[in-house]
C-alpha cells in the first residue's frame, strides 16, 4: 500500500514515535511524506520515504495531487487541534479529497493505531482490488 504521512509541527515527534513503534509494518509498504516530517521519520527509523516539499512550500498539495490520482491508499495526518490555524483550508481540502476517493485517514494517534493494526491484519487490502472510481 501507498501510505502518506503528514504532521503539524507540534505533532511531528509523535509521528516519529509512532513510526518507530510500527516500523516493522511500515517497512512493508511505500511511504511518502511532507518534507520535514519525512526527514524526521526517516532519520529516526531508517524507513525509505519519498519526501515532498515541506507543508508550507506545497508538500500537502503534492500529496493531495497523488490522492486525486489514486496513488495514495492511506493518510496518517497528525493534526494539532490547538494550533494557530485550527481551521486551515489546505487541511480541509486534503480531508475532502480523502472522503471523495475513499481513502482511510487518521488524524490522531488513536485512529492511526486502528488503521495500522487493520493494515497489518490485511483488513485494508480491498483498496488494492476495488477503487471507488472504477
Amino acid at each position: 500500500m501507498n501510505i502518506a504521512l503528514i504532521a503539524h509541527d507540534a505533532k511531528k515527534e509523535l509521528m516519529v514515535q509512532f513510526c518507530i513503534a510500527y516500523s516493522g509494518i511500515f517497512g512493508k509498504h511505500n511511504l511518502c511524506a511532507t518534507g520535514k516530517t519525512g526527514k524526521m521519520v526517516s532519520a529516526s527509523t531508517g524507513l525509505k520515504i519519498q519526501n515532498f516539499l515541506t507543508g508550507s512550500q506545497g508538500g500537502m498539495q503534492q500529496i493531495a495531487a497523488r490522492i486525486a490520482c489514486n496513488e495514495v491508499d492511506m493518510l496518517l495526518f497528525f493534526r494539532d487541534p490547538m494550533g494557530k490555524n485550527m481551521v486551515d483550508s489546505n487541511d480541509i481540502s486534503l480531508l475532502r479529497l480523502c472522503d471523495m476517493h475513499g481513502i482511510p485517514v487518521a488524524t490522531n494517534i488513536a485512529t492511526a493505531e486502528v488503521l495500522i493494526h487493520g493494515l497489518d491484519r490485511g483488513d485494508l487490502e480491498w483498496r488494492n482490488v476495488i477503487s471507488p472510481h472504477t
